[in-house]
């Protein structure tokens, strides 16, 4: 198991639901209520699980491989994508189920959503995986798997500065 594959599986389930909910009908607003809450749980506990699981990880490896001014820059756009993401998911709530400014804001969420993983899957994950072993990789998987089980639900979504973020990473206590 590797945290790095968890990341890509869980985007492939993001787009797949997303894509899902393009196909059905704007008048059965039961079943898109269904698939966009699920949706909406899940882009908020993905976040959250990366944000508390994988960021802090690649900023230590980043920072031990002496790569930290990448790493830095990564995370804080990561976070900030991550709180465009949630402002999206925000904005979707604001419109009735099934009408054309739901659809809108759904698009929109799709769009942040899409832009963020597409940038991930070709820094964030792909550096990780450069610069970490995979028993490290393996028991990040682990922590981040039964951080999404117990947020199956979802969490409460909150927006960070990214840059408070990376300083409070960088200074916890278990690192280093």
């Amino acid at each position: 198991m590797d945290i790095t594959q968890l990341i890509l599986d869980d985007h492939h389930e993001q787009r797949r639901l997303f894509a899902i909910l393009e196909q059905i009908d704007r008048s059965d607003t039961e079943s898109l209520s269904a698939v966009w809450n699920r949706l909406a749980a899940f882009l908020d506990t993905h976040a959250e699980a990366e944000e508390k699981i994988f960021y802090p990880a690649l900023l230590e490896a980043g920072i031990e491989a002496r790569r930290k001014a990448g790493v830095e820059d990564e995370t804080l756009d990561a976070i900030d994508d991550h709180n465009e993401i949630r402002d999206a998911v925000a904005e979707v709530a604001k419109h009735p189920v099934g009408s054309d400014g739901w659809f809108g804001a759904i698009a929109g969420a799709n769009e942040a959503n899409g832009d963020h993983m597409a940038e991930e899957e070709r820094e964030g994950l792909t550096d990780f995986r450069r610069i970490t072993s995979l028993q490290h990789r393996h028991d990040l998987a682990v922590a981040f798997t039964a951080y999404e089980a117990r947020h199956v639900l979802g969490v409460e979504p909150v927006d960070k500065d990214p840059k408070t973020y990376i300083r409070q990473a960088e200074s916890a206590p278990d690192r280093g």
